[in-house]
């Protein structure tokens, strides 16, 4: 194979198109609004990719006591820990809306990224582009207000700051599960939305919905 041919071959490789086809090692699967996805223990067999919807990403500890690690949206990747030699999944995942996930079995994956290097570049900015959250995810942990904290998930909820017009109206979520994420408490979740509301951040009119001005909380010193 020349090298003309070879470079023709990467032009004409689509990622976009390889993630929103069926094919060998690949397929579409429709999960309903609360059904799982995958549960922690199982085996690591698979990458998924989400094509429509929202999953709720939790862990359980040995105790029991769960916790909810993290909320995507479409376009995402997830269960990629079976690539680095992950045998178990170490966490579940679970449906939050009616969601269309494309299941790449792990042969499948490993050998589109080795072939396909406009394939593996994106997924590796995708994977760059999620560590550097969970890093100001660290960071606003360690040093911001839980008030902060709470309105910085509500708006990446909501998407504000991703590419597209944000989302207004989150899917429906439990105070328990943003006490989980924000790292407080139920009645402390409780406090602040009331005051969001109260001040006109967020309302409710069938679904919560959050307004742009909530961002003034989160760059207030």
């Amino acid at each position: 194979m020349t090298p003309v041919t070879v470079s023709k071959k990467t032009r004409d490789f689509n990622p976009h198109a390889f993630l929103a086809t069926i094919g060998v090692g690949r397929k579409t699967v429709l999960f309903p609004k609360k059904h799982g996805i995958f549960a922690q223990g199982d085996p690591a067999d698979a990458v998924f990719y989400l094509k429509t919807g929202k999953v709720r990403l939790t862990v359980v500890s040995k105790t029991g006591k769960e916790a909810t690690i993290g909320i995507l949206t479409d376009g995402s990747f997830f269960g990629e820990g079976s690539l680095a030699g992950q045998p178990l999944r170490m966490g579940s995942a679970t449906a939050m809306t009616d969601c269309a996930v494309l299941r790449i079995e792990k042969k499948a994956m490993m050998q589109a990224l080795h072939r396909e290097h406009t394939f593996s570049d994106l997924f590796v900015a995708y994977l760059l582009a999620r560590n550097i959250r969970y890093e100001e995810d660290l960071v606003d942990q360690l040093f911001n207000s839980s008030e902060k904290r709470l309105a910085r998930v509500l708006l990446m909820l909501a998407r504000f700051g991703k590419e597209g017009v944000p989302e207004t109206v989150v899917p429906k979520i439990s105070q328990e599960t943003l006490a989980e994420m924000v790292g407080t408490t139920r009645s402390r979740v409780s406090f602040f939305m009331n005051r969001f509301r109260k001040l006109g951040f967020i309302h409710y009119n069938g679904g919560l919905q959050v307004h742009s001005s909530l961002l003034n909380v989160v760059l207030h010193d």
